[in-house]
């Protein structure tokens, strides 16, 4: 019983360190994302994008460890030049990325995590083509990023298409999202360390 009583004051005491050290923050994130399609057999040159992202974020760190789940508004897409012509394809997504950032020193973190996107708009050249297109895809997020300490946060990622986005063949064999995406962030609600 003594055992019973020591073992459950010890993890008791281990678990309120613990979350004496954490933090949970809610804020506001905005920025640019450079965008391009992966496809394969293409018959033109597909180019970068630019856009914008911007919406919310949650911070659960521990120590070293943190979980930031988001909620974003992304326009991605990618330019296409076809026998002189140049075609500009529009991409709205919703994405909901959840981050596992893992800290080093001074508030610098290495980010990954899976991106799950909802399309909200598909247009090619001013076409609605939302129908050719899969309304859900799923990215690999990895990058880095900076958290000062006064709640400012920089983030640069690199969002990997994992899936294909096209539903019926649109000339291409597989198109996926490629999106670099640079973000300045503000933690407006910070509770803990």
């Amino acid at each position: 019983m003594k055992k019973t009583i020591l073992t459950i004051a010890g993890v008791a005491i281990l678990s309120l360190c613990a979350f004496s050290q954490a933090q949970f923050a809610l804020g506001l994130k905005g920025g640019l994302n450079f965008a391009k399609f992966d496809a394969t057999d293409v018959s033109g040159s597909l180019k970068n994008k630019t856009g914008f992202n911007g919406g919310a974020f949650a911070l659960i760190k521990l120590t070293k460890i943190g979980i930031q789940p988001e909620l974003l508004f992304s326009q991605q897409g990618s330019k296409f030049e076809f026998d002189g012509n140049n075609i500009d394809n529009n991409f709205d997504y919703i994405n909901i990325p959840v981050i596992l950032k893992l800290y080093t020193v001074a508030g610098i973190n290495i980010q990954a995590g899976p991106q799950f996107g909802f399309l909200t708009r598909a247009e090619i050249d001013g076409s609605n083509v939302k129908d050719s297109f899969k309304g859900s895809d799923l990215s690999l997020a990895l990058g880095m990023g900076w958290d000062l300490p006064f709640g400012l946060t920089f983030d640069a990622r690199y969002n990997l298409g994992l899936t294909k986005i096209d539903e019926s063949d649109p000339g291409f064999d597989a198109v996926k999202n490629q999106v670099i995406q640079l973000s300045v962030g503000y933690k407006i609600f910070k509770f803990g360390k």
